[in-house]
């Protein structure tokens, strides 16, 4: 029976996949075989000999050290696309709030329901809440990824323009994505031509304050910016200048941040992209399906600190090979499975910056004295043996 860890109190969906006959589930799993994670920062926590994997209910993975991680055996998934639908739903919100001005308007409200003349008043107050329409206007969509194609797709259904911007764009994404939205590949071009731009990359070295002053002179002027994927993608005294000068005329985000807060014209949700009751469902289940694919066939499917792979149904003695990605390995568990009078019978290898997994499906089952020699390899993280 596999054992799994869970550090934050997830959906109960999870039994639809780690059923009790395979699995135990429990926040007070000792030894545990997995690890299901949402918020919890794994940064100053031991990692167990016995972690064979780690799934984040979530798609964010900076609570998490991935290195550590990898050169520890223990591969790390991420759930991208479960809470695609949730987000898309909260960026057309904020692009509301962004040409609408609704969020002065309700305090608007709300400062004034006691007073006895508020229908008069209303009549009065509401040139002062005045906005445009999306309608016929353009958005710029960088990232098309599982959200931004949504975003991109639903601004096409309420009469926008819409441009996309991703140098990565995935074939299946590329597949999902409107006719109707105009890719480009030119970064400034969005920045010029759209009225309101939204945010849909991941945080890595390459995308932190990529919005920066550079960046926000080249929109158009009175455009909004809209930011659903992490507040660090935005330089804040860019942001801050480009707002109190009328440059922009509007900032979103799911993302408050302290100096920006009092900034006016910004608009500051308390990162509720994901908080639906079905995207908490979806993550935890595609969660589950990782760890399962995994530790039963050795299947990996949206790491992100090992490459994916897919090796199909498990019908022979399967090794599993977490490694460098450096040469001879290959050669390493050829030469000691030969010697052992054991044939290949089907062979799987990827890579993934200095990491690689190799899955070999073999003819027989190897000894131990087999396994304990390829462990002993230093360029070998994990070892493991799977039976159908």
């Amino acid at each position: 029976m596999f054992k799994v860890k869970t550090l934050n109190s997830i959906s109960p969906v999870y039994r639809d996949i780690l059923t009790a006959d395979r699995y135990q589930v429990s926040a007070d799993t000792e030894k545990a075989d997995a690890v299901i994670v949402r918020s919890a920062d794994m940064h100053a926590m031991e990692i167990e000999k016995n972690w064979l994997c780690v799934a984040r209910a979530g798609v964010g993975v900076n609570n998490i050290p991935l290195d550590q991680m990898a050169e520890n055996g223990v591969v790390v998934f991420n759930t991208p696309g479960a809470n695609a639908n949730a987000v898309k739903e909260l960026t057309v919100a904020g692009l509301l709030l962004a040409s609408r001005r609704l969020s002065d308007g309700i305090i608007w409200a709300k400062d004034n329901a006691d007073d006895p003349d508020l229908v008069k008043l209303v009549e009065k107050a509401k040139n002062q809440f005045v906005g445009p329409e999306l309608q016929g206007k353009t958005l710029g969509v960088i990232g098309l990824g599982a959200i931004g194609v949504m975003v991109a797709n639903t601004g096409v259904s309420l009469g926008m323009k819409v441009l996309g911007y991703d140098p990565y764009i995935s074939v299946e994404h590329a597949w999902n994505l409107s006719r109707s939205v105009r890719h480009s590949t030119d970064l400034s071009e969005i920045l010029r031509e759209s009225d309101y731009v939204t945010l849909h990359v991941p945080l890595t070295d390459g995308t932190r304050n990529m919005m920066d002053q550079a960046a926000m002179t080249q929109m158009k002027y009175g455009a909004a910016l809209l930011n659903f994927s992490r507040g660090q993608l935005v330089e804040p005294q860019a942001l801050t200048e480009s707002l109190e000068s009328g440059k922009l005329r509007a900032y979103v985000s799911d993302f408050p941040m302290p100096e920006l807060m009092h900034v006016r014209n910004t608009v500051f949700l308390p990162h509720l992209g994901a908080s639906t009751p079905e995207s908490e469902d979806n993550c935890v289940r595609y969660a589950s399906q990782e760890i399962d694919d995994y530790l039963v066939r050795g299947e990996i499917r949206n790491s992100v600190n090992y490459p994916n792979c897919a090796p199909g149904a498990l019908k022979l003695p399967r090794l599993t090979v977490l490694h460098k990605n450096v040469p001879n390995v290959i050669g390493t568990l050829t030469g000691t499975l030969a010697g052992a009078g054991l044939n290949i019978e089907n062979m799987t290898n990827q890579s993934r910056g200095t990491y690689a997994y190799s899955v070999l499906d073999l003819s027989g089952r190897p000894g131990q004295d087999v396994l304990d020699r390829l462990e002993g390899n230093p360029n070998i993280y994990r070892i493991r043996l799977l039976l159908p």
